[in-house]
């Protein structure tokens, strides 16, 4: 058994928000019960902002934005104040373990140490901003001057919106960047998960950030509205749902403020006729029931040559059965329970869904056996789905999976691609070349050869409905900027 347990508190200050850097009392009076899926009980609680709190924090973010020092240190500043951030984070990193433990129910095993790993998204983007090209001297073909210095500033203030599956990783990617960049942030978690963003707020105030840069307000869906509504922020940073997005963006558009968004996905792993059906599951299971298949790139369709169907079918399907799903803090534990019980709800009706429709379910859809509280289901396969089936074209977001057969390589492209999402996608083959052309004609924005690679520093995010822009690498840092063009009979000084 592990020691990262929630039986002690693991926030300092649960009982305020941080705003302008400090601790204060939330004007709601409200305050945000947090559930373990493991148990279905209620293990803390923190305040909830309410709409006068949203005032508050854009104001102190606009002010450290607009005349703090801040935009204005230089990023080798900014970048110190970062490494200090992510020192601690880590020295806090027993308690952001157990917080996804607790408030999502990830198996220990993947949870344990994971926080080291997230915060070197600060590190990498302070040693980025060390390095990159701020400022581009160009020349001019104007009528009037030499040269062009085409200068990236910071956008503004910026709203970091962030989910419930991946809570400080989706946080950091977009605080990292930001402060880079040179923005000051309101950050508002998710109610399920919103310990995450108080562990780094407490980090900051011990690093030192200036006040205002990084601020700090809890809350549900309609005061969440008016933080991205609010005309003081300048970008909107998000991650969740389709739907979300597509009406935070809509909101964002009727004001032209700048948004990103990293939204819902519908993968599809297309697997092709040299990969053998016995290696299949266990390469591919553990990619479907990580997070219990709360991942927005999660392989909710395998599609595999007809020819092998049922062998194919076989192997996952004993695969999945062979994953050991129970009490989170458990080191055998491979799967943990779903987040909550709406989400419990939905997932079972969906799997209900693919039966009506006349997929074959193969394995799971159930409690199972020996686990009778907590929000577990089990891993579920599904055989002979068709595309047009809802289990093959909706965003299930838990541990099922939808094996589809394909006769020819342009039908499965055609399969892959027959989708209002483009996140993610995966080929197995052991033909690189192969797996590389398949890649080039799937609309993703990420693809993996033979599993599914996830890598920060380099850029994430999806076409069609599965987002605008793009998180990690120098590509994540670029929407957080502003270009403006300064046209100059010369190079200032300092860029001769």
């Amino acid at each position: 058994m592990s020691t990262l347990t929630a039986d002690k508190a693991l926030v300092a200050h649960p009982n305020a928000l941080f705003i302008g850097g400090r601790w204060r009392p939330s004007t709601s009076g409200k305050r945000i019960e947090l559930i373990n899926p493991s148990t279905e009980q209620v293990f803390a609680s923190v305040v909830e902002a309410g709409p006068e709190d949203v005032e508050l924090a854009v104001t102190a973010a606009r002010e450290a934005f607009d005349s703090g020092p801040w935009p204005r240190l230089s990023p080798a500043e900014r970048a110190q104040y970062m490494r200090k951030l992510a020192a601690a984070l880590i020295e806090r990193e027993e308690a952001l373990d157990a917080a996804w433990i607790a408030q999502v129910g990830v198996p220990v095993s993947m949870a344990g140490g994971s926080t080291r790993g997230t915060c070197g998204l600060l590190d990498y983007y302070a040693g980025l901003a060390e390095t990159y090209r701020w400022e581009d001297v160009r020349p001019s073909h104007g009528f009037m001057s030499e040269v062009a210095v085409v200068v990236r500033e910071p956008v503004g203030v910026v709203a970091a919106i962030a989910p419930w599956n991946g809570p400080l990783a989706s946080m950091l990617i977009k605080l990292a960047p930001a402060l880079a960049a040179g923005c000051t942030i309101v950050m508002k978690p998710s109610p399920e998960t919103p310990l995450e963003a108080f562990l780094i707020a407490e980090a900051a105030e011990a690093a030192g950030f200036p006040e205002g840069v990084i601020n700090l307000i809890p809350a549900d869906r309609e005061v969440s509205e008016l933080l991205v509504r609010h005309p003081g922020i300048d970008k909107v940073a998000f991650t969740g749902s389709s739907a979300a997005g597509m009406q935070i963006a809509s909101i964002c558009a009727s004001r032209m403020a700048r948004y990103t968004m990293e939204l819902g996905g519908k993968s599809a792993a297309i697997v092709l006729d040299d990969f053998d059906p016995s290696a299949l599951g266990p390469a591919i299971a553990p990619l479907i029931t990580l997070l219990c298949g709360q991942v927005c790139i999660n392989f909710s369709r395998v599609l595999v040559p007809r020819a092998r169907h049922d062998a194919y079918v076989e192997s996952l399907a004993a695969a999945m059965k062979a994953t050991v799903v129970g009490d989170p803090q458990d080191a055998g534990t491979m799967m943990g329970p779903l987040a909550m019980r709406r989400h419990h709800e939905k997932v079972s009706g969906f799997i209900a869904q693919g039966e009506r429709e006349g997929a074959r379910l193969v394995t799971g859809g159930g409690r199972p056996a020996g686990l009778g509280c907590g929000f577990f289901i089990e891993p579920t396969v599904f055989a002979n789905a068709t595309n047009d089936m809802v289990i093959a074209s909706e965003e299930i977001f838990g541990p099922v999976t939808a094996v589809i057969p394909y006769d020819s390589e342009e039908e499965a492209v055609r399969i892959a691609n027959d989708s209002e999402y483009g996140l993610s996608g995966g080929v197995y083959t052991h033909d690189t070349d192969r797996a590389y052309a398949m890649a080039r004609r799937i609309r993703t924005g990420h693809f993996t050869q033979n599993g599914r690679d996830f890598d920060l520093t380099n850029p994430f995010g999806g076409f069609k409905k599965s987002g605008y822009g793009r998180e990690g690498g120098p590509e994540g840092l670029e929407p957080f900027t502003e270009i403006k063009t300064v046209f100059l009979p010369q190079a200032p000084s300092h860029l001769k």
